[in-house]
């Protein structure tokens, strides 16, 4: 099953349980047992120790600590890193740890699964440093309708890329996408500029709908806790990663799109009309025999 990377409901209940554990509290020491965690140098990392932190922003689907200075550190997590609330001076022990942030009364650890270190943390200052990070996509969840429109058709892309292009809109991606797409009764590969106004606006409805919905339901989860269980893969979700399982509106199986390291998923009864969009994989295996309808798949299946 393909990993996602923690989005907009994922973050903000993370940032949310941070709050309440480090706001206003000093970040005694930040402990890295990876040199390749750190992108930046300047300002150095021993700047923001002894600092209280101010706030805490989501940007897009990075995680920022404003602290006192003018200073700001800014996690991506990326597809396989996640935060852990331990006790104080918890081991870092690798090949998961990457670093601890100690402060009195706990430890943020971040670790990260996998081979492929892709996390990262910058140290920036001020709005302009953390402006350089941020993609500037459109907030869904505080924007309307209009201004909805005018960048989702600005440019002609699939609804797929393009709820995911983080210069367009902020902290979609994978799983959610596919959520928002089922919801909306669209298929991924419709282009933005060929929508109707009416498709238009159920899609913009799906996405806070969608958005608000997971966030609810994960702050539900979570409790007083700090969240542990993040994951892009939940039993109760429409359509992604529930690739042959049956759709939960109309009971059709639900089918899949592979791409490099993505794979989407929808139900071709709800979204496409019955037609099957082309998978890389089956499609250069199968060539003429790709099937083109869900029936052409049962029949080919059931030989």
């Amino acid at each position: 099953m393909v990993a996602n990377v923690p989005e907009l409901p994922d973050i903000v209940v993370y940032i949310e349980a941070l709050e309440k554990r480090i706001l206003g509290q000093t970040l005694d020491s930040v402990r890295l047992a990876s040199p390749f965690l750190l992108r930046t140098a300047d300002p150095p990392l021993r700047a923001v120790e002894g600092k209280r932190v101010l706030k805490l922003r989501r940007i897009g689907k990075r995680i920022a600590m404003g602290m006192e200075g003018d200073l700001w550190l800014v996690l991506h997590l990326m597809i396989a890193g996640r935060l852990h609330w331990r006790e104080r001076g918890v081991k870092v022990s690798r090949p998961r740890g990457l670093a601890a942030f100690d402060f009195p009364h706990g430890s943020l650890l971040l670790t990260e699964a996998g081979s492929k270190k892709r996390a990262s943390l910058h140290v920036v200052a001020g709005d302009a440093g953390l402006a350089a990070l941020d993609p500037c996509g459109l907030e869904v969840l505080d924007t309307d309708l209009k201004r909805f429109s005018e960048v989702l058709t600005a440019s002609n892309h699939t609804l797929k890329r393009a709820l995911t292009d983080p210069r367009l809109f902020s902290g979609i991606g994978n799983a959610y996408s596919d959520e928002i797409l089922f919801e909306a009764r669209l298929s991924p590969v419709t282009l933005t500029q060929r929508l109707k106004p009416e498709e238009i606006s159920r899609l913009f409805d799906a996405v806070r709908a969608t958005l608000k919905r997971w966030v609810d339901q994960l702050r539900a989860d979570t409790g007083e806790k700090f969240p542990e269980k993040v994951t892009a893969f939940r039993p109760d979700m429409a359509v992604h990663g529930r690739y042959k399982e049956a759709c939960v509106r109309c009971g059709a199986k639900i089918q899949r799109i592979r791409y490099a390291s993505n794979e989407t998923n929808y139900c071709a009864h709800c979204q496409t009309g019955g037609k099957l969009l082309a998978d890389r994989g089956l499609s250069r295996l199968l060539r003429e025999d790709w099937p083109k309808t869900l029936e052409e798949l049962e029949a080919l299946t059931s030989k």
